[in-house]
């Protein structure tokens, strides 16, 4: 799929926010960028969570507890984080089965915290400015993943 503006990932991120519940893994690769955290946005947006939705890098984690009773998002950022001990230490998998978990620079590290995963990949075409995003389900959980979300 191919997103032009910031808007149109934002827009993309909310969809999908309708094929998440609790309990999914979402994992974010991509460059610099590419656009990940403002995916992360739309997808806030679509689960009615507080906000505001900012990188993580520093804190590394955030919980955004639901508006509306649905799951909460953990935000992850795996950037500087040096390996799997350290990602053990956050200890994500005390409420991955009622939150719904996105970690941006998961790829590598966080696959062991669940059979079933959404992987999403962000990439940047040649001028820059248009984002491709490639959706991949792993397990049985995904087995029907569409290649875009549905409108909502």
């Amino acid at each position: 799929m191919k997103l032009p503006t910031a808007e149109d990932m934002r827009a993309y991120g909310h969809r999908l926010a309708g094929l998440l519940r609790p309990g999914d893994l979402v994992v974010l690769s991509g460059p610099l960028g590419a656009g990940k955290t403002t995916l992360v946005q739309g997808i806030a947006e679509g689960l009615k969570v507080r906000g505001p939705i900012t990188s993580p890098t520093f804190v590394i984690a955030r919980v955004h507890p639901s508006l509306r009773q649905g799951p909460p998002l953990v935000h992850v950022d795996a950037y500087r984080l040096g390996g799997d001990l350290e990602v053990d230490d956050l200890d994500l998998d005390a409420s991955l089965d009622e939150s719904v978990t996105v970690v941006e620079w998961g790829e590598g590290l966080v696959e062991g915290l669940a059979e079933d995963r959404l992987e999403i990949h962000i990439d940047r075409e040649a001028d820059g400015d248009i984002r491709v995003v490639t959706l991949r389900g792993v397990g049985p959980r995904w087995a029907d993943t569409p290649s875009e979300p549905p409108e909502r």
